[in-house]
């Protein structure tokens, strides 16, 4: 690599590291253009405890169940996974996301693998799966505020249908990818990185990796019995999002400024999915503004109570997956010190062992 391209290399990797935080600033600024800080702090000094207790406990219930349905894609590869491994992976990769985007998949899967004893592949490749789950659940649901919503919904958010079209694309595209991954596997890798392999080699090499992964990923859930206990679970895992969105508008006491429901809190709660997808750390800035602008849109609150809202449960969120990161590294570290056994930091958990691939 000559001297200019190692300059280009690490521009791209300063820019790829600076460019979240940076839109991060510019959507928060659009965000409180119109907000009333005064206002907003006045709702959140006055919470109702009672809600707030429900809302972190059903905040823990949902990731709990992530966990499980976590297990049950992996009962092909080992059926007697802790699910104390499997829930303090699942915190650390959240934890993690919050202050670099996409990163914390790769320490969930490499903790897990590290305490389990499992191939960094095997848990990557599930990640994958279970990431392709979530962005169909996640239009379904959408749908579902569609109906659900008293209004046109499509018409009212300019930018929804288009978001509809490209996820319907988008997996109709990855189940045409999966039949024929499965069916012609050789024969489709093989056409499919030859052809990237004229564009580049490196990238050749990253999507036989990538194709690898998925197909393992895809063979972890064998039986019809876990495909349909994690179709359950992962409709279930939204329905307690739905129900976590409406506690929080009623921590908040909004439902003394016009009447709430759980209707009003799925809506908020798809649609303000959006902004968790964008590249940011922690949805931080992205979720605010779509949220604000939902609450206020479509339902008539002000912009300062709309943000009350969308601090309150998103810092929640930070603060626990945080939290629960330190706590669980700890935990785990103290039990493998009683069991004469080294522990497991943010470095060497990406050291291979024998296992590994």
């Amino acid at each position: 690599m000559t001297l200019g391209n190692e300059n280009k290399h690490i521009a791209r990797r300063i820019l790829g590291i600076v460019s979240p935080f940076i839109l991060t600033i510019v959507l928060l600024w659009f965000t409180l253009r119109n907000v009333d800080l005064n206002k907003t702090f006045d709702m959140l000094s006055n919470v109702s405890i009672f809600w707030l207790i429900i809302f972190i406990a059903l905040f823990f219930l949902a990731h709990y169940i992530r966990a499980v349905r976590w297990r049950y894609i992996l009962f092909s590869v080992k059926k007697d996974i802790s699910i104390i491994n499997l829930f303090s992976a699942t915190m650390i990769g959240y934890g993690v996301n919050c202050v670099v985007p996409r990163l914390g998949e790769v320490y969930r899967a490499f903790f897990l693998g590290k305490w389990e004893s499992l191939s960094r592949t095997s848990m990557l490749a599930t990640v994958i799966i279970e990431r392709v789950i979530d962005v169909l659940v996640l239009a379904l649901s959408v749908l579902v505020s569609i109906f659900i919503y008293d209004g046109n919904l499509l018409n009212e958010i300019s930018w929804l249908k288009s978001a509809l079209i490209l996820i319907s694309v988008s997996i109709l595209t990855l189940i045409v990818f999966i039949v024929l991954l499965v069916f012609y596997r050789e024969k489709f890798t093989r056409i499919l990185i030859l052809l990237i392999g004229k564009i580049s080699r490196r990238m050749a090499d990253k999507a036989a990796y990538v194709f690898e992964m998925f197909t393992e990923g895809l063979s972890t859930i064998r039986s019809k019995k876990a495909l349909l206990l994690t179709l359950v679970l992962s409709i279930l895992i939204m329905l307690i999002y739905g129900l976590d969105s409406y506690i929080g508008l009623l921590v908040l006491k909004m439902n003394e400024i016009q009447p709430t429901s759980f209707a009003m809190g799925w809506v908020v709660m798809t649609i303000a999915a959006f902004g968790i997808v964008l590249p940011t750390p922690g949805g931080t800035g992205s979720y605010h503004l779509i949220a604000v602008f939902v609450l206020v849109t479509l339902y008539g609150f002000s912009e300062s109570i709309a943000f009350a809202f969308a601090l309150l449960t998103h810092t929640i969120g930070i603060v626990l997956f945080v939290l629960s990161t330190i706590v669980a590294i700890n935990y785990h570290n103290y039990k493998s010190k009683k069991e004469g056994k080294s522990g497991v930091n943010f470095i060497s958990v990406f050291k291979i062992n024998s296992i590994e691939k």
